[in-house]
């Protein structure tokens, strides 16, 4: 048993990926101390078994770049001087940072200088996030500081992890050595919430679309209601189900408004709890993840679609070079990123074909077999493991000579 500090500026059990490691490492008995933002509401210190979850005053608010920079530092150092007391009184074998920011990661600074070993999770490519959320050319000097600094976060680390092999190869690409990043894939986790016991078939004449998490322009729900315009005289039991909230939520509602979708298309309040999401999943017909592609996009791979392949259900998704490489077309119906005309055939081609959306589940659930939560949990826990032994043979190293000088 070791004592680990997870240090990430995001919501706990909201982030998925968070969820999933922590459960991993308190199963595998662990002692954890989980130092992350707080939604209004939430206690500032809870403890959950061997879990303990220290929420930092800060609430995220999806705003300008000069909130996301207040966000960053506040949470910087808040998360390094509570790192640094916690380790004090705990003293931890071994502190998890998870991105963004990369450089979130000298929040372990104290306890790295005071013996503990450090592990990186980088869920985003920096520069590529900023390139594509802020317009900048990739030759800007942003950009170029923001490389520099992704490289001096995964070199203070002693290891890394990140999402897709894409992102592997981007980290490599720019410096760092390729035995020092591992890939630990976004699968769901089957074992916490089984996906059979939500089967739940309809008995009637709709041809039900789900899209589901933020509500924001990267995730394309924009296209598939234009897509759905495109579609209400070609398939007579339409319906577009949306559930999640973001900033796009109003601008698509009036969108809905202007197209006269109201009939058609249907938001939920906001987020739901995650067991009542899945029976939503489960009654729908197809999955629609319309990511506009760039070249964030084409490193990473949206969460939503390993949870349409748990709950077995087709997915026609944005084509891009991630999703290519581990999927392809005879998993999912793809369509060209930000075309809502090839999104409006690829739906079209679904319902017209009830054999190829069966075909289509069957392969994806053989491909994604490698990629489930049960086997990249093992692959994590070995990451955490090795680093847990690293430190203990230097422990007894240092012991050792010790021991010899006091002979």
């Amino acid at each position: 048993m070791a004592r680990i500090c997870v240090i990430r500026g995001w919501y706990f059990p909201v982030d998925s990926r968070l969820k999933r490691e922590i459960d991993a490492l308190v199963d595998a008995g662990h002692e954890v101390d989980l130092i992350c933002a707080t939604i209004p509401g939430q206690p500032r210190l809870e403890r959950i078994g061997r879990l303990s979850v220290h929420r930092v005053p800060l609430t995220r608010r999806r705003a300008g770049l000069l909130r996301y920079v207040f966000e960053f530092v506040a949470f910087q150092l808040a998360a390094t001087v509570l790192a640094a007391v916690l380790h004090l009184r705990r003293r931890y074998d071994l502190v998890q940072v998870n991105s963004l920011p990369d450089w979130l990661v000298f929040a372990a600074i104290v306890p790295w200088l005071l013996g503990a070993r450090v592990l990186l999770d980088l869920h985003e490519c920096m520069p590529e996030y900023a390139i594509t959320r802020y317009d900048l050319r990739p030759a800007h000097p942003v950009v170029r500081l923001l490389a520099f600094i992704e490289q001096a976060s995964i070199r203070f680390a002693d290891r890394a992890i990140t999402c897709t092999e894409q992102m592997r190869e981007r980290f490599v690409e720019r410096g760092v050595p390729r035995e020092k990043v591992g890939v630990v894939l976004n699968s769901f986790d089957e074992g916490r919430l089984d996906p059979a016991g939500y089967q739940t078939p309809r008995h009637d004449e709709r041809f039900v679309l789900i899209c589901h998490g933020t509500i924001d322009e990267n995730f394309g729900i924009d296209l598939v209601v234009r897509a759905v315009a495109l579609l209400e005289h070609t398939i007579p039991g339409l319906r577009l189900e949306v559930y999640g909230d973001g900033t796009q939520r109003q601008l698509l509602l009036r969108l809905v408004k202007d197209l006269g979708l109201e009939e058609r298309v249907w938001f939920s309040p906001g987020f739901i709890p995650l067991s009542e999401l899945l029976a939503r999943i489960a009654a729908a017909d197809v999955g629609v993840v319309a990511i506009r592609r760039d070249v964030f996009r084409d490193l990473t791979h949206c969460n939503k679609m390993y949870d349409l392949i748990a709950m077995r259900k087709p997915v026609v998704i944005s084509r891009t070079r991630a999703v290519e490489a581990y999927f392809g077309d005879d998993c999912f119906q793809l369509f060209e990123s930000g075309n809502e005309r090839d999104l409006a055939r690829a739906i079209a081609e679904l319902y017209a074909d009830p054999q190829r959306r069966e075909r289509l589940v069957r392969r994806a659930t053989e491909v994604n077999e490698p990629y489930r939560w049960v086997h990249q949990r093992t692959a994590y826990l070995a990451t955490v493991e090795r680093l847990l032994g690293d430190r203990e043979a230097r422990v007894q190293q240092a012991l050792l000579a010790q021991g010899g000088k006091d002979a």
